[in-house]
C-alpha cells in the first residue's frame, strides 16, 4: 500500500523562496538598468545620421530585447541559485526560442520597413520591382522564422521530443509522407521565391486574368491579389502565374497604344474624318505625341471597319483618352457626316395590301 501524502508533512522552505524572490528582483533592476544605458547610447548615436532607417529599426526590436535582457539576467541569478535554477529552466527552454524568434521577426519586419522606405522616390518601376521582391521574400523569411521557433518551442517539451525522436527512427517513410502532404505548400513556396526573382508580375503592376484586368494589391507565397476597376478582388494562385499565359501591361512602364474602332457605311469618305481625328488628338493633354494614326482595317458588304490609334503615359490616361476619342468622333459624325452612320431600315412603301385589310373593322 502506498500512504497518502499528508498535505501537513510538507514544509516550504521561506528563506529559500525569499531569496530566490531577491535574487530575480534585483536581476531584473540590473537588466532593466543596463538595457535603459545601452538604448540611451545607441538612440543618441541613431539620431546623429541624417535618415530615420536607424530609428524605425531600433524601434521594432526595442521590446523584445528588453525581454531578452530580463531572461537572461534571470538565467545568470539562476546559476548562483539551485531553487531558482530548478524551476527557471524548464521555463528557459521554452522562452529562449521564443524570445530568439520574436528577436529574428521583428529584425525581418524593420529592414522591410526600411527598404520601403528606401524606395519611396525611386523609379516607379524599380520601385515596383523591388516592392515585389522585398514582399514575397519577407514572407518567406517569416514563415520560416515562426516555422522554425514553434519547432524549437515544441522540442523543449519532453514528451514532445520522445515523440519526434520516435519519429525519426522511420524517417524514411515519414519523409515520403510528409513530402506528399506538403506538396501543394512546396509547390506554392516555390513558385513564391521564383516570382520574386523572375518578376512576371510585380505589386502595381495591371494585368488581365481570365479577362478581368486590374491592379496587382498583394503577392502572397500561395496567391495573388489583383484589384479589378469596379473594386472586385481577384485571388489567383501564385503558381498560375508560372504555368499559364497571363497579360502584363505595365511590365516596364506604363506608356501604351491604344485602339478606337468605328464601323461606318461602306460609302463614307475617310479624309475628312482622318483630319477631324488627327486635330482633335493633337490638341487633347493626354496625348504623348508618340503614336496616332487612323487606318481602314476591314470592308465588308454593309460597313467598314475603322482603327484610330493613340497613346499615352500611362494606362488610366490611355483608356480616358480612348473614351474622348470615341466620344468625340461620334458626334462630329452625328453633326457632319450623318449618312457616314449605319442605318438598318425596312421601309415598305404604301404598305402591304394584305395589312390594310387586316386592320380595317
Amino acid at each position: 500500500m502506498i500512504d497518502r501524502l499528508d498535505p501537513r508533512s510538507v514544509t516550504i522552505d521561506w528563506s529559500s523562496v525569499a531569496t530566490s524572490a531577491l535574487s530575480v528582483f534585483v536581476a531584473v533592476i540590473v537588466a532593466y538598468v543596463i538595457y535603459r544605458i545601452v538604448f540611451r547610447i545607441v538612440d543618441k548615436v541613431a539620431h546623429l545620421s541624417d535618415t530615420h532607417v536607424d530609428e524605425i529599426l531600433l524601434a521594432r526590436i526595442r521590446r523584445p530585447i528588453k525581454w531578452s535582457f530580463l531572461a537572461i539576467a534571470v538565467t545568470v541569478a539562476a546559476q548562483t541559485d539551485p531553487a531558482l535554477r530548478e524551476w527557471w529552466e524548464p521555463l528557459a527552454r521554452f522562452l529562449r526560442p521564443a524570445l530568439l524568434g520574436w528577436v529574428a521577426y521583428n529584425v525581418v519586419r524593420g529592414l522591410t520597413a526600411v527598404m520601403e522606405l528606401r524606395m519611396a522616390d525611386a523609379d516607379p518601376v524599380a520601385s515596383r520591382s523591388r516592392r515585389t521582391r522585398i514582399a514575397v521574400l519577407s514572407r518567406i523569411a517569416t514563415f520560416a522564422i515562426i516555422l522554425i521557433t514553434i519547432g524549437l518551442m515544441l522540442f523543449s517539451i519532453p514528451s514532445v521530443r520522445a515523440i519526434g525522436t520516435t519519429m525519426l527512427a522511420s524517417a524514411g517513410l515519414a519523409a515520403l509522407a510528409i513530402g506528399a502532404a506538403a506538396q501543394p505548400a512546396l509547390k506554392s513556396l516555390i513558385a513564391g521565391v521564383q516570382v520574386a526573382l523572375t518578376e512576371p508580375m510585380r505589386i502595381g503592376d495591371l494585368v488581365k486574368v481570365d479577362g478581368d484586368a486590374g491592379r496587382v494589391e498583394e503577392i502572397h507565397m500561395s496567391f495573388v491579389t489583383v484589384r479589378t476597376w469596379d473594386e472586385r478582388v481577384l485571388v489567383v494562385p501564385t503558381s498560375r502565374f508560372l504555368d499559364e499565359t497571363f497579360e502584363n501591361w505595365s511590365r516596364l512602364d506604363e506608356a501604351l497604344t491604344g485602339t478606337v474602332f468605328l464601323h461606318l457605311d461602306p460609302t463614307t469618305e475617310i479624309a475628312p474624318i482622318r483630319a477631324e481625328f488627327e486635330r482633335f488628338v493633337e490638341t487633347h493633354e493626354l496625348f504623348d505625341r508618340r503614336n496616332m494614326g487612323l487606318v481602314v482595317t476591314e470592308a465588308y458588304p454593309e460597313s467598314i471597319e475603322l482603327r484610330l490609334t493613340v497613346s499615352s503615359q500611362t494606362i488610366g490616361d490611355l483608356w480616358a483618352l480612348r473614351c474622348a476619342v470615341r466620344e468625340h468622333m461620334m458626334d462630329w459624325l452625328r453633326e457632319n457626316m450623318e449618312d457616314a452612320l449605319i442605318r438598318h431600315r425596312l421601309e415598305v412603301p404604301g404598305g402591304h395590301p394584305k395589312a390594310g385589310e387586316a386592320a380595317a373593322p
